[in-house]
């Protein structure tokens, strides 16, 4: 290979180009092109032609691909030496992070870095040349020794940085300028460094204290990664003096409980009465979690007098799944609290290197970064890299050189820092939160550290890394590191380190004897005295559903913004005659579709003063093309938000189409949920099908979040369900899965048959006084059915109906009742009506769960006795509501079913063998050729 090729990986030919069109015009080529070539015109005037030559700019085909071709500006045997230099300090910019002293148990790899003079064409004889490129890092006409030093200390410490990719010039330019100037001039101040030390003391006495009093108990150590915590310290401090509020973190298990103790100032004794069970917890408000997963709350007072909020995401075992939950949480506040101004609230999120580099729904959030739906001003990622995930090593973990290569994705710039040099990790929370209030952009610090025993204190790692771990069994920890370091120093800073060591001890002891510490106090935010003003459900609550109507004026003014466009916006035709129809149902037929009930419901929470939030694949116009709660100017593609427009709004509306994704975005949404306790909150999805890729969610959060971390939540998942003959995928919201999930009135799921009935169930989920997730199967078809319309009495009068009588057929007639529920009663009363079927009563079940079983047998006693029931569904048998229904109502009724047969995939992928099925459920159903 030839050996003068380092740069980038651009083909030559296109470098010439670029310097062509630099001749032309300088302002026109990215700036860090335009800086090599001032350096190179600057050298080829002051120098001339050397005899090693200038370079000519002349494009040639390059003999070898994309490496340097002789007679070309890449050519470095023909450069002067004053642009070699420049083209040293470009590729310690560019790579000097592969070379960073960043891992404080092993020797990094050789990555091919390619920074050695001989790299560059120079020689050992030109260290002692000076060259003006030393003003390029800061450092002025400087010899070249001097300039390699300044590089040596910048890029190849205990730091390496990624940055050179960033495409946003201002941004490369502060980021490269800050790194390269404080970089060189960082030394902090006595009162900084006692407050490292202490930090560091209260990380290693944390642990210690646990291994000596609860030896052998899982607790997922933070020993290896102490420096965590004074980084979390400076992170706080710094944005709190840039006007920070308030930060919220995410993280998994390793850690947590010294990250509580030491960050968020929960007590000892909080935290020991779970390792030793004498926390006594209320069974009566769930089954509660384990000690690493509960959340927590906290004002934390920070080095300029002001406190930040900080607040701890209850998380699952599921690593990474608290990422979205903890956006969704951080936007809601910028949204609603802080007033949009994203400045004053920090998500923070602690991966693991493992997880950050292996689940998927890190890259889905990223993704999310700058999206207008999910922006909240910039993440800030903090890796605590193990170098190893369990009992994995990091060749089998990833094929990317850092665990953080997702960051490229979005420009983000990544600090890699060693663990071992807290001073170097406080240095990079500065330049992380700096950075975020700036851009309000996402970073990435990736602390390379290790973890001194096995995945949890009872494994053991010397069986899969032996070498390792004989080697971190050796090594100092952080604070005996920091310590030494600092005696060796001089004089004052080893008077501090005695002092310091002195105070470790006696913290240690004071620990030891169980010495009490005061809570901090807390203030609740207006937020969580809403949430406090709610109550928990009770069973008698989902007995009779509350009043939901609306004014009759509520209505008109709703009507308006949905039908009145304004001057001059002109939409497409078929929009136009959507409109014309909605205009019609609310001003002359009085009868609402589908589309029409749910803006409604909407448009009068935002009169009420609520907030409502949608996002969904597609959802400002709907997936079937029926809500166009979003409407485009034909010319311009202007956006209207008509219910935004809503005369006397008291709330606030939201609605953004979500990207190509279901895991983080329900993940988001059920984290704006958890924080607001008065928004609608609605994710539908493009097709029910599509919700098990975010099943981690259904599981571990929205069904099982108020038992396991008493959190209430009010999120409603939207998911058009029912059998149209569109295949195994587009059919099927799996109804069954929430069911089995569904105990103890954790959710609600639902099925419904008509738009008053939507619209007051919307209604409901803010009229409690308490909050449940809602889960809807809904529909497809009945968006446009002929039948499926409600007068506007039903909205201004009334309230939720859970069952849903037949009103046509007599009782005294009737020889068989059938429950069902969903879009299959339509297709149901048609052929009823066609067939001319007099005997067979059809009885909705609206809601599933909790279901209504009070109100069934109520209904079914109005029919003789004995009257034969059958449950009707159109999904397979082991599949839909069969299940749920005999397991809740076989004591109290006799009961058979008629559905599709037990079948492996949801439906059919044949339309005629859908047709023949269907009908054949429809006529047993009614008995028809029986």
């Amino acid at each position: 290979m030839d050996k003068y090729s380092y740069i980038s990986n651009a083909h030559v030919a296109y470098i010439d180009e670029l310097y062509e069109d630099y001749k032309k015009d300088p302002e026109a080529i990215d700036s860090s092109w335009k800086a090599f070539f001032d350096g190179f015109d600057f050298a080829i005037n002051k120098f001339g032609e050397e005899e090693n030559g200038g370079a000519s700019a002349v494009a040639q085909t390059p003999a070898n691909g994309n490496l340097a071709t002789k007679g070309t500006i890449m050519d470095m045997e023909r450069l002067p030496k004053e642009i070699k230099v420049r083209a040293l300090i470009h590729a310690y910019r560019s790579r000097g992070h592969l070379r960073s002293k960043t891992n404080p148990v092993r020797e990094r790899r050789d990555r091919k870095a390619l920074l050695d003079l001989e790299d560059f064409g120079l020689e050992k004889a030109d260290l002692d040349t000076v060259f003006q490129a030393g003003s390029e890092i800061g450092i002025g006409n400087a010899k070249l020794s001097k300039i390699i030093e300044s590089l040596k200390i910048i890029y190849e410490g205990s730091m390496g940085f990624e940055y050179m990719y960033i495409r946003d010039p201002e941004m490369l330019d502060w980021f490269r300028l800050i790194i390269e100037k404080e970089s060189l001039e960082f030394n902090p101040p006595l009162e900084e460094k006692k407050r490292i030390l202490f930090k560091l003391n209260e990380a290693v006495v944390f642990e210690n204290f646990l291994h000596t009093k609860y030896l052998g108990q899982k607790r997922f150590s933070l020993e290896g990664g102490e420096s965590t915590i004074p980084f979390l310290d400076a992170l706080i401090n710094k944005a709190s003096d840039l006007g920070v509020e308030e930060m919220m973190i995410g993280m998994a298990h390793r850690g947590r409980l010294n990250v509580l103790a030491n960050v968020m100032g929960k007590t000892y004794e909080q935290i020991f009465s779970e390792f030793e069970g004498t926390a006594k917890p209320d069974l009566t408000m769930g089954d509660g979690d384990v000690k690493y997963h509960m959340g927590f709350s906290s004002e934390v007072p920070t080095t300029n007098g002001k406190l930040m909020i900080l607040k701890l995401a209850p998380n699952p075992s599921h690593l990474e799944a608290v990422n979205p939950v903890v956006e969704g949480f951080v936007r809601a506040k910028i949204d609603d609290h802080y007033k949009g101004d994203e400045d004053k609230a920090i998500p923070v999120l602690i991966h693991g290197d493992a997880a950050v580099a292996g689940q998927g729904i890190v890259y889905e959030v990223t993704q999310m970064a700058n999206l207008k739906g999910y922006n909240t001003g910039g993440t800030i990622h903090f890796v605590i890299n193990n170098q190893v995930g369990f009992t994995t090593d990091f060749d089998d973990a990833r094929s990317s050189i850092y665990s953080t290569d997702v960051a490229k994705i979005i420009d983000a710039p990544v600090i890699h820092v060693n663990g071992d040099d807290p001073e170097a990790v406080v240095f990079a929370a500065k330049i992380a939160v700096e950075f975020r209030q700036k851009f309000n952009r996402d970073i990435f610090i990736d602390m390379v550290c290790y973890r001194r025993h096995g995945h949890n204190e009872s494994d053991e790692p010397k069986f899969t890394q032996p070498e390792l771990y004989n080697v971190i069994s050796k090594h100092p920890n952080p604070r005996e590191i920091y310590n030494k370091a600092l005696l060796e120093r001089g004089q004052v800073d080893a008077k501090l380190a005695k002092q310091m060591d002195k105070e470790f001890r006696q913290l240690l002891q004071d620990r030891l004897a169980m010495v009490k510490v005061k809570p901090l106090p807390y203030t609740i935010s207006p937020f969580e005295k809403a949430w406090k003003a709610l109550d928990w459900s009770k069973p008698e609550d989902f007995e009779k559903s509350p009043n939901t109507s609306i004014s009759e004026e509520a209505i008109e003014k709703v009507a308006e913004a949905l039908t009145v466009l304004p001057k001059g916006f002109k939409p497409i035709k078929q929009i136009e005659a959507q409109l014309r129809q909605r205009k019609e149902m609310f001003f002359q037929n009085k009868s609402l579709n589908w589309a029409a009930a749910e803006l409604l419901a909407y448009g009068s929470l935002l009169l009420d003063g609520k907030t409502v939030r949608m996002t969904g694949q597609d959802c400002e116009r709907g997936t079937f093309s029926h809500r166009h709660a979003v409407v485009h100017d034909a010319s311009t593609n202007k956006p209207y938000n008509s219910l935004k427009e809503l005369k006397d709004s008291k709330g606030q509306f939201y609605i953004y189409n979500s990207l190509l994704s279901e895991y983080a975005v329900l993940g988001f949404e059920y984290g704006y949920s958890m924080a607001n306790p008065n928004a609608l909150n609605i994710w539908e999805a493009q097709f029910g099908d599509f919700a098990n890729g975010a099943q981690t969610m259904i599981d571990q959060f929205i069904t099982s979040g108020e038992s396991k971390w008493q959190k209430m939540n009010g999120l409603v998942m939207l998911l058009p369900h029912g059998y149209e003959g569109q295949g195994p995928e587009h059919s099927n919201a799996r109804p069954e899965r929430f069911l089995q999930l569904a105990a103890e009135y954790n959710v609600i799921v639902a099925n419904i048959t008509e738009p008053s009935n939507f619209f007051h169930l919307l209604r409901r989920q803010l009229a409690w006084n308490f909050r449940k997730p809602c889960i809807v199967m809904s529909p497809k078809s009945l968006l446009r059915h002929p039948k499926v319309f409600s007068p506007l009495e039903e909205f201004t009068s009334g309230n939720f109906r859970e069952v849903l009588l037949d009103e046509t057929i007599s009782p005294k007639k009737a020889n068989r009742v059938v429950l069902c529920s969903g879009k299959v009663y339509y297709e149901l009363i048609e052929m009823r009506e066609k067939e001319k079927v007099e005997d067979v009563a059809i009885i909705r079940v609206e809601q599933l769960h909790p279901l209504p079983k009070n109100q069934i047998l109520k209904a079914i006693q109005t029919y003789k006795k004995g009257v034969e029931t059958i449950w009707v569904q159109e999904e397979p048998e082991n599949m839909g509501y069969w299940a749920f229904i005999v397991r809740n109502l076989y004591k109290d009724l006799v009961m058979n079913v008629i559905a599709r047969k037990p079948s492996a995939s949801p439906a059919t992928g044949y339309h005629k063998v859908h047709l023949e099925e269907q009908k054949q459920i429809l006529e047993k159903a009614l008995k028809i050729n029986s």
